[in-house]
């Protein structure tokens, strides 16, 4: 089934994309086609953009009317474009039934020999087990009580409420629900404010599994690309005026694959973009403890806007085996939150949030250590590619566990498969696309020990050097976190 067309991308947008297509050529129909199949290819056009009307691109472009029909014919029959009368003319992905099946996944074996970059998830630190200890003697006081708490645990609630109001977000412990981890804290807030059918905004690339959770709702995700600095606030500000998304969902702390982080001026912008189309926002903050910067962090995006609904996770500062998370919003959206949260779970498990509140009594050491050790892997794995793939580019990222790189050619996929060979699992670009495209890109995580995260990026090499570009086999469907 072909992409609904969604936004619509103005002209001379599409002439900056584009760049210098003509490569100092003559232009023709067959430059144009080929530079837009490729700004489709690397996710900067993504499926369902609605494009110019033929006459204003060729104006923007300085060609004949002609030659922009041409090229549109061209990729229309590559799959690359589809039109209708009426509706004009949008992007399209080659195969899209290979795009949609690429999703869901089969879980990995236990073999230690297999070098793990699909999860970009650190071991538990050595405080855990004093932290379980301390947790076990205060769960003698909840042993008389029927263990169910829909809200979370009272003192748990507090310490979270109190980690915003430290960051300069008054909060109080209602505001405040526990859930079994960010991705169920996002699927509650989805199966809350939107329905089946509505649109969803997203950035692109994208945390994968929140795809997985639009997917499973029925809902239409309308991608908004980012560009090598972050994010086109341009871009995101018409999309949202265009689309009319009922919810948008985004990363500005370290976003997962590429690692930036927006600053304050960006987050005044999007703020006022989303109180002006009248939208909400869940503003995924899973990684905002891994700060690489060592600078002052910008205020929270919930200090800019009311519209921001906040999740966070314990899965990355501490341990994902915890499986906690939570939602930071208004009184009233988290008692709305409750009544829905039946349908899907009576509650977290009490000993967990023990564990967790423990854990963030003695926070600040623990991930002062844990940003350290992040930042000596990072260099480690960045010197590994810079040796063993040179042609790869990437990125240093403001924070966040993994490497956004750029492996030169449409072959990540291919890559992915070569790996397993080679015993490494990769998640390749197109798992963090809304459509199969970003087969340029290959997200790389640095929470491995040094010496193994070199050994990956050696086994990885000699798999690179056996992949041509060629078509893209169906991505390895593996977990990530």
């Amino acid at each position: 089934m072909l992409p609904t067309p969604g936004a619509h991308i103005h002209a001379h947008k599409l002439v900056d994309l584009l760049g210098a297509w003509r490569g100092g050529s003559r232009p023709s129909s067959q430059l144009l086609a080929e530079s837009v199949r490729q700004l489709v290819l690397d996710g900067r056009l993504p499926p369902g953009t609605r494009l110019p009307a033929e006459r204003e691109l060729a104006a923007a472009l300085d060609v004949s009317r002609t030659l922009v029909a041409r090229a549109l014919e061209r990729l229309r029959e590559d799959d690359f474009a589809a039109s209708r009368r009426g509706a004009g003319s949008w992007v399209t992905l080659p195969d899209s039934r290979r795009a949609n099946e690429m999703h869901g996944g089969w879980f990995p074996s236990g073999d230690p020999g297999v070098l793990n970059l699909a999860q970009a998830t650190p071991a538990a630190p050595p405080e855990l087990r004093v932290a379980v200890e301390r947790a076990q003697v205060r769960l003698v006081e909840q042993l008389g009580d029927h263990g169910y708490q829909p809200h979370g645990l009272p003192s748990l609630r507090a310490r979270i409420a109190e980690r915003y109001t430290a960051r300069g977000v008054p909060t109080n412990p209602e505001q405040i629900l526990v859930t079994n981890g960010a991705q169920h804290a996002f699927a509650l807030v989805l199966r809350t404010l939107v329905a089946p059918g509505e649109r969803v905004l997203v950035e692109h690339p994208t945390y994968p599994n929140a795809l997985e959770a639009l997917r499973g709702h029925g809902v239409m995700p309308v991608a908004v690309p980012m560009t090598d600095e972050g994010w086109d606030l341009e871009l995101l500000t018409a999309t949202l005026r265009q689309t009319a998304p009922r919810l948008a969902y985004l990363i500005p702390d370290f976003h997962n694959p590429t690692g930036v982080r927006l600053d304050a001026e960006g987050r005044s912008r999007l703020a006022t973009a989303l109180a002006r189309n009248c939208t909400n926002a869940v503003i995924d903050e899973t990684l905002i403890d891994i700060d690489l910067t060592g600078q002052e962090p910008p205020p929270p995006m919930a200090s800019f806007t009311e519209r921001a609904i906040t999740i966070g996770s314990a899965g990355k500062s501490f341990w994902g085996g915890l499986r906690l998370g939570w939602v930071r919003a208004s009184e009233e959206f988290v008692q709305r939150l409750i009544l829905g949260r039946a349908a899907t779970d009576l509650g977290t498990p009490v000993l967990e949030q023990l564990l967790l509140a423990e854990l963030l009594d003695h926070a600040e050491p623990l991930l002062a250590r844990r940003r350290e050790e992040a930042r000596e892997r990072l260099e480690v794995l960045a010197a590994a590619l810079r040796e063993h793939l040179p042609e790869w580019r990437f990125r240093m990222p403001d924070g966040g566990l993994s490497l956004w790189c750029d492996v030169g050619a449409p072959i990540a996929s291919r890559l992915a498969v070569a790996a397993e060979a080679h015993a490494v699992r990769l998640a390749p670009g197109a798992r963090f696309s809304v459509n199969g495209s970003l087969e340029r890109w290959i997200r790389v995580p640095y929470t491995l020990p040094g010496e193994r995260l070199v050994e990956a990026i050696q086994r990885l090499a000699a798999a690179a050097g056996s992949v041509r570009p060629g078509p893209a086999p169906n991505p390895l469907t593996v977990p990530i976190a």
